[in-house]
């Protein structure tokens, strides 16, 4: 979701036949004590702010890693892959555009991607867009749309706060997490479905997630133990950006249930933050690892963000 496209202006970019490299420059998470990478039990281990000059960059609003391969989903309905072989050393960029999305009047908002899953396995891609409240699915690597649809479950949902979170669980449901569907008492409107969401056959589930105070979700990944950690975001002009990590069990998941999510972590200014949007989580010398990344709006006040984290596995 776009949140403030009236605080700048994009910076200078090429034009759509151009090609530019993607560059990563080395961040603290704490600026005023670089020695500061604790959060609970989280510990900071690198980040960067991306930047490229390619008129299709930024906007990013999911995220996958798979080793040292990236796939970020952008809000335009533009996609990036590079591989990071190397701390910082990004290569391989490449720019693409998804191959069809909702509307046809070639504006932003017919192609509002803002969430992302992938089945390991078959490399299908699942894709949540705002406005028109729907879901794709494109076979691996964006070659082609393969089925879509628009649940009637999700039609109520706010456009411009819908699907914001989609996550294909190890066993092949699907929780989609909305980003303001209001529910009594605070809670925000989520859904489980028992397979492929494009498919007819598969009814979800209705239950509740419930954010922090103050906080959205914004996206999800599983962990190995088969939980779900969320990123939540808060903003305001007063607060600027704030990001929470919160992790809730698909287990616990019924007909009209109502899941709270525990906070793990929290970040807000003057920590290196910005509007984080997209998470993923990989496995790396036996340690469990949390990606994320933030959308600038593709505006010059914002920044890209790439920001890894190891996970203490003894979380309770």
């Amino acid at each position: 979701m776009v949140l403030v496209g009236l605080l700048g202006v994009s910076s200078a970019s090429l034009s759509d036949g151009a090609s530019a490299p993607v560059v990563a420059t080395a961040v603290p998470i704490d600026p005023a004590d670089p020695a500061h990478v604790r959060f609970g039990r989280l510990r900071y281990l690198s980040g960067w702010v991306l930047s490229s000059r390619q008129l299709e960059f930024g906007g990013y609003s999911s995220l996958h890693v798979d080793g040292d391969h990236f796939l970020t989903l952008a809000d335009t309905g533009q996609f990036l892959k590079f591989r990071m072989p190397r701390p910082g050393v990004i290569q391989d960029e490449q720019f693409g555009r998804l191959p069809d999305f909702p509307g046809r009047r070639g504006i932003k908002a017919d192609r509002d991607s803002e969430s992302m899953t992938i089945d390991p396995a078959s490399g299908d891609i699942w894709v949540g867009f705002e406005v028109y409240n729907a879901i794709y699915r494109y076979a691996a690597g964006f070659v082609e749309a393969t089925a879509h649809r628009a649940p009637p479950e999700m039609a109520a949902w706010p456009s411009e706060t819908g699907p914001e979170s989609i996550v294909r669980l190890a066993d092949g449901r699907f929780v989609v997490l909305s980003e303001n569907a209001k529910l009594k008492g605070g809670a925000k409107a989520a859904l489980l479905f028992p397979g492929d969401p494009t498919d007819p056959a598969n009814v979800p589930i209705r239950f509740a997630y419930r954010p922090p105070p103050h906080y959205l979700a914004t996206d999800a990944a599983q962990l190995p133990d088969g939980r779900l950690i969320v990123l939540n975001r808060h903003f305001s002009f007063t607060d600027g950006f704030w990001a929470a990590l919160t992790i809730i069990d698909p287990r616990a998941i019924r007909e009209g249930a109502e899941l709270s999510g525990k906070v793990l972590a929290e970040f807000r200014p003057p920590l290196n933050i910005d509007n984080m949007e997209g998470i993923s989580v990989t496995r790396e010398r036996g340690k469990t690892i949390l990606w994320l990344i933030s959308d600038d709006n593709q505006i010059a006040l914002q920044r890209t963000l790439l920001m890894k984290f190891s996970l203490d596995d003894r979380v309770g």
